[in-house]
């Protein structure tokens, strides 16, 4: 696995400069914060996260808060750049005595700022990030929990699945230039190595490409069987629209989990129609009927007026999750004792495919299940499955 130099640099340095100090709950507040991209390229999606998050800690405080605290969410910008998010924490160490930082978006600003949280005793709970990166930059901090699927692991899982069913001979790969991409890449070659199998061809593609006809074209001329895309939304949407434009009916297209997301059916419509996807998680429609999720749907709906996607349903899943952990710590918080409390607790609701807890300070177990566009809607073609 690689690391982004620049992002290591950038973590090592404010962790020399932050700020080694033990964080404090008041009498009466908890403050918790975040930083999410909200001026930078992936800004659209992130009011799904901020409202997620902010629902559910409304909920807590209008039932009178935990223990007799009440709990302030603090929204930092990142922009999705690294120096902006280290800038961002040092605020919420230094000026808001965070005690938390929460659903923080994006996997260079987490490789950046984690450590130096982690080093002042702050808790970082569910960044949106590739968790065996921020682990390993962290140093394994036990003060961090992931609950991110690790991309390898479940592209690898995902792959497998296909060389199984499909009895693919030919894969191709591509995956975005960084440690995404090489974490797409490792999973794809434990499989096929397993297999017996190595990959035909593999194209790479920048952060901000939009054309991915180049790629799709390599893949094509290597005559591959199944293509493997280590893409995220507009990625997915691009690479299918490719494959399509070149009646290329004989391939498939099989997204890494982030990529198996609601927005990329409704954005590409007819252009994705047909991709299989790879899931960590539970979709769910607002006609669903799951009462759990439908009521989720309801409230969100009502108290800000539009569609929840799984992005807010997420956010506010393990948002949920860290205040059980809250409740179980009791009234003497602090980082330690929230740490040991949350070891043992165990999670499980709508958005989950099974009961899940923490092994290593990370989410277990790691399910994946095999998805597939089907009238603009991604409907599962294979059950959970993993470890």
């Amino acid at each position: 696995m690689k690391l982004n130099r620049r992002n290591i640099l950038i973590a090592t340095v404010a962790a020399a400069a932050g700020i080694a100090q033990a964080q404090t709950v008041s009498d009466t507040e908890i403050v918790v914060g975040t930083h999410i991209d909200l001026s930078g390229p992936a800004a659209a999606g992130m009011p799904m996260l901020r409202n997620g998050m902010q629902m559910k800690i409304d909920e807590v405080n209008a039932a009178g808060g935990i223990h007799g605290r009440k709990i302030k969410l603090l929204v930092e910008d990142n922009g999705s750049q690294p120096q902006q998010a280290v800038r961002a924490v040092q605020k919420l160490i230094k000026s808001d005595n965070a005690f938390a930082i929460l659903n923080s978006f994006g996997s260079g600003p987490n490789a950046a700022t984690v450590k130096m949280a982690n080093d002042a005793g702050v808790i970082v709970f569910a960044p949106w990030a590739a968790s065996g990166i921020i682990q390993k930059v962290s140093g394994n901090s036990p003060l961090l929990f992931t609950t991110v699927q690790n991309y390898d692991t479940t592209t690898a899982y995902g792959l497998a699945w296909a060389l199984k069913n499909w009895k693919s001979q030919k894969v191709g790969v591509i995956y975005q230039e960084g440690p995404f991409g090489d974490l797409v890449r490792a999973g794809v070659n434990s499989a096929l190595k397993e297999a017996g199998q190595t990959v035909a061809a593999e194209a790479a593609y920048k952060v901000g490409d939009i054309d991915f006809s180049s790629q799709v074209a390599k893949l094509k001329a290597a005559n591959v069987d199944l293509i493997i895309a280590g893409t995220l939304v507009r990625e997915s949407v691009g690479v299918m629209s490719e494959v399509k434009k070149l009646n290329w009916s004989q391939v498939k297209v099989l997204t890494t989990i982030p990529g198996r997301s609601t927005i990329v059916a409704k954005l590409g419509k007819e252009a994705t129609e047909g991709m299989y996807g790879i899931g960590g998680w539970k979709l769910h429609d607002p006609d669903t009927s799951d009462p759990a999720a439908k009521k989720f749907m309801a409230d969100f709906k009502a108290k800000f007026n539009m569609d929840a996607d799984e992005n807010a349903a997420n956010a506010y899943s393990y948002t949920s999750w860290f205040i059980a952990g809250l409740q179980a710590t009791g009234r003497n918080l602090t980082s330690q004792s929230f740490a040991k409390a949350m070891a043992g607790m165990q999670h499980q609701d709508f958005t989950t495919y099974t009961r899940q807890a923490f092994t290593g300070n990370h989410v277990s177990p790691e399910l994946a299940s095999i998805d597939q566009i089907k009238g603009g809607k991604w409907v599962q073609i294979a059950a959970p499955s993993g470890k």
